[in-house]
C-alpha cells in the first residue's frame, strides 16, 4: 500500500502530551487514605493509570490489599471529586510538544486529542497548558463512548474531522494506546518519553517508536 499524507494526528494525553503523573499520584493518594491504603510511589502509578479513572482506583485498591474492593464505590468518589480539584497540579508539557504541535499547526495538519481521562479534566488540561481552541477535537472519557482500547473515540474524530483512517497518524505511551490505533486501522507510534517502557509499546503493536516528539514528523 502507498504511504498515504496524514492530514491529522490523534494524541493520547498523560504521557504523551503531558507529564501529569503527579497530579494523578496526589489525588490517588489522598482518595485512597482515609480507607488506609497508600502513599504508592510514581512508578506504580504509571502503571495504575492509562485505562480510566474506574480502573486506577481498582489497581490501586488491589495493589493495597483491597482485593475485593470493599472500598471501591467510596475511593471512587472521593478520587473524582479530589482529582477534578488537582487536575493540573504540578501538569506540564513534555519537552518537544510545544515544537511538535507548533510545527503541525503551520502545516495545516488537524490534531486531536483521545483520552481516557475524564472528559471535563481533559478539556482543563489541554486548555490550560496549550491554549483554547488549540486542537481541533478534544475528547475525553465519556459514558456514551466506550474507553480505549475500543476504536469508537478514533471512529468519533475521524467522523467530525471528515477523514478516513489512512489519512491520521495515532501517538501514544501505552499498549492501550497501541491497541486503539491498530483497532481503528490508524498507523500508531509509541511515545518512549511517557508512562510505559518500549517492550510494551512493541507488544502492543506498535507500527513505529521515537524517542523525542519533533520525531513525528518523519511519520507525517
Amino acid at each position: 500500500m502507498a504511504w498515504q499524507v496524514k492530514r491529522a494526528v490523534i494524541f493520547d494525553l498523560d504521557g504523551t502530551l503531558s507529564d501529569s503523573i503527579q497530579s494523578i499520584k496526589y489525588s490517588g493518594d489522598l482518595a485512597l487514605e482515609p480507607f488506609g491504603y497508600g502513599p504508592f510511589d510514581v512508578e506504580q502509578y504509571k502503571y495504575f493509570v492509562g485505562d480510566g479513572a474506574a480502573n486506577l482506583v481498582e489497581r490501586a485498591l488491589q495493589a493495597g490489599g483491597d482485593t475485593e474492593l470493599v472500598h471501591f464505590q467510596q475511593a471512587f468518589a472521593r478520587y473524582r471529586e479530589i482529582f477534578r480539584e488537582n487536575c493540573m497540579y504540578r501538569v506540564r508539557p513534555y519537552e518537544g510538544i510545544p515544537e511538535l504541535l507548533a510545527t503541525l499547526k503551520a502545516q495545516e495538519v488537524k490534531m486531536a486529542v483521545l483520552s481516557n481521562k475524564p472528559h471535563a479534566e481533559t478539556v482543563n488540561v489541554i486548555e490550560t497548558l496549550f491554549g483554547e481552541g488549540y486542537f481541533d477535537i478534544i475528547q475525553g472519557q465519556k459514558e456514551d463512548v466506550a474507553i480505549k482500547p475500543s476504536p469508537e473515540g478514533v471512529y468519533r474524530i475521524l467522523e467530525q474531522l471528515c477523514l478516513t483512517a489512512e489519512e491520521t497518524l495515532y501517538l501514544g505511551d501505552t499498549a492501550t494506546d497501541m491497541k486503539t490505533g491498530k483497532n481503528a486501522g490508524i498507523f500508531t507510534v509509541g511515545a518512549l518519553w511517557g508512562f510505559r517502557e518500549r517492550e510494551e509499546l512493541e507488544q502492543g503493536g506498535a507500527d513505529a517508536l521515537i524517542g523525542y516528539p519533533l520525531e513525528l514528523l518523519r511519520y507525517t
